[in-house]
């Protein structure tokens, strides 16, 4: 079957941090707040719910800075997160664009809570350039799970063989392609186009 849509991953595809160590990795400096509390405070022990939609961000990282971080409001550090993870490959958007245009759907499948997929939505305009957004708070699954792949077909009706997906995590790859997707793993080096199926 032809391709009808493509499923395009966004952590590490579609946005890309410079720094190895992502959006916390000057964490300390400009807030006062320690990544590695932070990751074992909140991260750790609640980010399996969150990202589940099972809690709500708030709920769980609100409590855990009034204890590791009580100088810290927690809108200052969910913009300075939101904000600091928002550099997008303007070369694949491009691209995406440009599929979009000859009639190609294009839409984002991703493991976000709630709070940063409305960012991604809203604020960075994403809204205006795809055409559904699909992530895993909302579906209650997340990547690899074989459920997260059947909850986007029964959203958007599409037949399995009728997308492609890309995303920078083998597992994921591989994981869409045992529900009969075609995906391709995506480093960056390659444009879109020629990963395409033929």
């Amino acid at each position: 079957m032809t391709i009808e849509a493509i499923m395009v991953d966004v952590d590490g595809v579609l946005l890309v941090h410079p720094d190895p160590g992502g959006w916390s990795a000057n964490l300390e400096r400009d807030l006062g707040v320690s990544a590695t509390k932070l990751q074992s405070a909140f991260f750790a022990p609640h980010w399996d719910d969150v990202i589940h939609g099972r809690a709500t961000l708030r709920e769980r990282l609100e409590p855990v800075l009034g204890e590791i971080a009580p100088h810290v409001p927690y809108g200052a550090l969910t913009d300075y997160w939101f904000s600091n993870d928002a550099h997008v490959d303007r070369a694949l958007l491009a691209e995406l664009s440009s599929l979009r245009a000859e009639g190609m759907q294009i839409h984002l499948a991703t493991v976000q809570e709630h709070e940063r997929a409305s960012y991604i939505w809203n604020e960075l305009g994403f809204r205006n350039a795809f055409d559904g957004l699909h992530y895993a708070a909302e579906l209650g699954c997340v990547k690899p799970s074989a459920d997260f792949y059947r909850a986007i077909e029964k959203r958007t009706g599409f037949a399995p063989d009728a997308l492609f997906f890309i995303d920078d995590k083998i597992e994921n790859v591989d994981a869409a392609i045992a529900c009969g997707w075609s995906a391709a793993l995506w480093t960056g080096t390659a444009t879109l186009t020629s990963l395409l199926p033929r």
